[in-house]
C-alpha cells in the first residue's frame, strides 16, 4: 500500500501541469503496473513479463551494440486484469549517439502519453529508470534526449491507400493469367489441343515464346558476354544491401571490412560499381537498338521512330516498376511487424507522398532520404539517360563534335553519365564498324594489361581511401571524378574484346549459356530483391551479430529468395505485359 501511494505522489511530482498532458486512465494503469513489478503473486506475473519485455544494455555497446529492442511479441502477448501490454520505441540521443530503447506499457496510453511519461523520467523501479542510459564511461555526455516515440498496436488495419495498392497488385496479377485462360480455351476450341508451352501471359497466337522468355542454352549468340556481366553485377548489388542491417556489432563490422585485403571485394569495387556497368551495358544495347530500327526505317531518324523508342522503353519498366511500388504501400502496411518496422514505414511514408515521382521516373532528383523504394532510382536514371540516346546519334549522324561535362555524385543523371556515354558510343562503334580495331595480339595484350590495371587500381584505391574524409582531399575528389569512367572503361574493353576474338577465358565464362535464364529475370531481381531485404531487416526482435559464416549464409537466403521472388514477377507480371509491345517489320 505504501509502494502504492509512493507512486501516486511521484506521479504527481512528475506532473501538475505536465501530467495533465497524460490521460488520467493512462497514469492509473502506469501506477498500476510500477506498483506490481516485484510483487510475487499470480495476478501480478503479467507485471514481471511486461518488465522483462523492456529494452535492456547488453555487452558491445563499444562495437555498436547501443539499439535496446526488447521482447516486443512478449510485450503483446501480456493480459493484465485491466489492460494489456503495448509495444513502444523510445528514439533517444545522447551526446552523438542516436538509438532506440522498447518499453511495454499499458494500451491505454497514446503516442503523447508515453512521450511525457519519458521526458518526466515516470518509468521508474526502486529509483532506476527503465530506460537505461548508455555508460557514461564510453560517452562524454549522460543526458538522453528523446526526439521521438511510436507505438505498435495488436492489429494491422491498413488505410485506403494500402488497400488501393493491394487491388492493384491483385488486377496486375489477374489480367494476365484470365488472358492466359481465355487464349487456351480458344486455342482449345479451335483445335481442341492445349498449347503445352505456358508463358506466364497470354501472347499472340504466333509468338515462339519459351519459359520465362529465355533462349536456349544452345542457342545463345557466341559473342553475348552481356548476360554474364548483367548477372554479376546483380549478384555484386545484392551482396552489398546484404551488408546493410540492423547489426550489435557494427563497428567490427566496418573495422574488418576495412583492414583486411581478403574483404576488398565487399568493401570496394564491384559492390558499388555494379550500377556502372548496368549503365555502360544499357547504353551499348540503348544505342544499337535505336541504329537498327534507323535502318529498319530506311535509314531515317523520324520523330515518330523516336516517340516510339521511348514509348516502348517505358512500357518495359513501368508495369513492374508500379507493381513494387505498390506492393511497397500495400504488403508493409499489412504484414506482422518488428522491432525494426520503423525501417519499413518510412519507405511506405515516402510511396504514400511521393508515388508520383516513380509514375513520372524522375524520383532520382529528390533526395534519398524522400525517395518511394528508393533503389528504383536507377530506373529513372536509367530512362533519362535512354531519352538522349537519340539527340546522341541525330549528332553522330551530322558528323557533330561535342563535350560532355558532368559533376560527381551519386544517384543524379548529371553524376553518372559517364558509364552510359562510354557504352553509347561502344554500341554506336560496333554496330557501323567495317573492320576489326584489334589487328595484332600485342594490341589485344596491351588492352587487357591496361583493362586489369586500371580495374584494379579503381577497386584497390577505394579500399585505400577508406571512408569519407573529414576534411577535403584531393586524393578522394580525384578518385570520386575518375572511377566510375575508368571502370566503364575496363568493362568496356571486355566486351571489345570478346567481340573481336580476344576474349579468352573471360569470354568463355561470361557467355555460358547457364547465365541466359538468370538475365532474363535480372530486372525482377533487381526491382524485388531490396523489397525482400527491407522485409527482412524490419520483421528482426534483436539485432543481427556480424560473423563471416552469417553473412555468408544470409547472403545465400537473399539471392535464393531473390531468385524465386524474381521467378514468380517476371512469369506473373513482367513478361505478360512485355507482350503488349508491338515490334515493327
Amino acid at each position: 500500500m505504501c509502494r502504492r501511494v509512493w507512486l501516486a505522489l511521484l506521479l504527481c511530482a512528475a506532473g501538475g501541469a505536465r501530467a495533465s498532458n497524460v490521460s488520467h486512465r493512462c497514469l492509473s494503469d502506469v501506477q498500476v503496473l510500477l506498483g506490481d513489478i516485484g510483487v510475487d503473486t499470480p495476478d501480478t506475473h503479467y507485471a514481471a513479463l511486461m518488465y522483462d519485455a523492456f529494452g535492456k544494455l547488453g555487452s558491445g555497446v563499444a562495437g555498436g551494440n547501443v539499439n535496446m529492442p526488447g521482447s516486443l511479441q512478449e510485450c503483446l502477448s501480456v493480459r493484465a486484469p485491466h489492460f494489456s501490454g503495448q509495444y513502444c520505441q523510445v528514439f533517444l540521443k545522447q551526446d552523438k549517439v542516436q538509438y532506440f530503447v522498447g518499453i511495454c506499457v499499458p494500451d491505454s496510453c497514446g503516442e503523447g502519453d508515453v512521450q511525457t511519461l519519458v521526458i518526466h523520467d515516470v518509468l521508474q523501479v526502486g529509483g532506476t529508470s527503465l530506460i537505461p542510459a548508455l555508460p557514461s564511461i564510453l560517452l562524454s555526455q549522460s543526458d538522453q534526449g528523446v526526439f521521438m516515440t511510436q507505438c505498435t498496436s495488436h492489429t494491422v488495419t491498413p488505410d485506403l491507400s494500402a488497400v488501393t495498392c493491394l487491388f492493384v497488385c491483385c488486377v496486375m496479377i489477374a489480367v494476365p493469367l484470365v488472358a492466359t485462360l481465355l487464349t487456351a480455351l480458344i486455342r482449345w476450341q479451335q483445335h481442341r489441343v492445349v498449347n503445352p508451352v505456358v508463358t506466364g501471359g497470354s501472347s499472340p497466337p504466333n509468338a515462339n515464346s519459351k519459359l520465362y522468355g529465355t533462349m536456349e542454352a544452345n542457342s545463345a549468340p557466341s559473342g553475348c558476354v552481356y548476360w554474364g556481366l548483367q548477372v554479376c553485377s546483380l549478384q555484386n548489388t545484392t551482396q552489398g544491401l546484404s551488408a546493410w542491417n540492423n547489426m550489435d556489432n557494427e563497428k567490427v563490422w566496418k573495422k574488418t571490412v576495412e583492414n583486411n585485403p581478403l574483404y576488398v571485394f565487399t568493401f570496394s569495387g564491384p559492390v558499388y560499381l555494379g550500377v556502372d556497368t548496368f549503365l555502360l551495358l544499357g547504353g551499348l544495347l540503348s544505342a544499337r537498338s535505336l541504329l537498327g530500327s534507323i535502318q529498319r526505317a530506311e535509314d531515317k531518324l523520324s520523330p515518330g521512330l523516336v516517340a516510339h523508342y521511348l514509348f516502348k522503353r517505358f512500357k518495359r519498366v513501368q508495369p513492374l516498376h508500379l507493381f513494387i511500388v505498390c506492393l511497397a504501400i500495400g504488403f508493409f502496411s499489412v504484414v506482422q511487424r518488428g522491432a525494426y518496422w520503423f525501417i519499413a514505414e518510412d519507405e511506405v511514408t515516402n510511396c504514400k507522398k511521393y508515388w508520383w515521382s516513380n509514375l513520372l521516373l524522375i524520383n532520382n532528383l529528390f533526395t534519398v532520404t524522400d525517395i518511394c523504394a528508393p533503389w528504383t532510382w536507377y530506373l529513372s536514371l536509367d530512362f533519362q539517360f535512354y531519352a538522349t540516346t537519340p539527340l546522341l546519334i541525330y549528332l553522330y549522324r551530322l558528323n557533330r563534335s561535342y563535350e560532355s561535362y558532368f559533376q560527381y555524385y551519386y544517384n543524379k543523371p548529371y553524376t553518372r553519365y559517364g558509364p552510359y556515354l562510354i557504352g553509347l558510343l561502344l554500341g554506336i562503334y560496333m554496330t557501323t564498324r567495317t573492320e576489326q580495331l584489334l589487328k595484332h595480339q600485342w594490341q589485344a595484350a596491351l588492352g587487357w594489361l591496361s583493362c586489369l590495371v586500371g580495374m584494379a587500381a579503381v577497386v584497390v584505391t577505394a579500399y585505400v581511401l577508406k571512408d569519407v574524409p573529414p576534411h577535403p582531399s584531393a586524393a578522394h575528389a580525384l578518385y570520386q571524378g575518375l572511377h566510375r569512367p575508368l571502370w566503364a572503361l575496363g568493362v568496356a574493353w571486355l566486351i571489345l574484346a570478346c567481340e573481336e576474338g580476344y576474349g579468352g577465358l573471360a569470354h568463355s565464362l561470361l557467355s555460358l549459356g547457364m547465365w541466359a535464364p538468370l538475365a532474363h529475370i535480372s530486372f525482377s531481381c533487381y526491382l524485388i530483391h531490396p523489397f525482400l531485404i527491407v522485409l527482412y531487416n524490419a520483421n528482426q526482435e534483436t539485432p543481427i551479430h556480424y560473423t563471416s559464416y552469417n553473412f555468408m549464409y544470409l547472403f545465400m537466403g537473399h539471392v535464393t529468395l531473390t531468385l524465386a521472388a524474381g521467378y514468380i514477377l517476371h512469369v506473373l507480371v513482367e513478361k505478360p505485359y512485355l507482350f503488349l509491345e508491338r515490334t515493327r517489320g
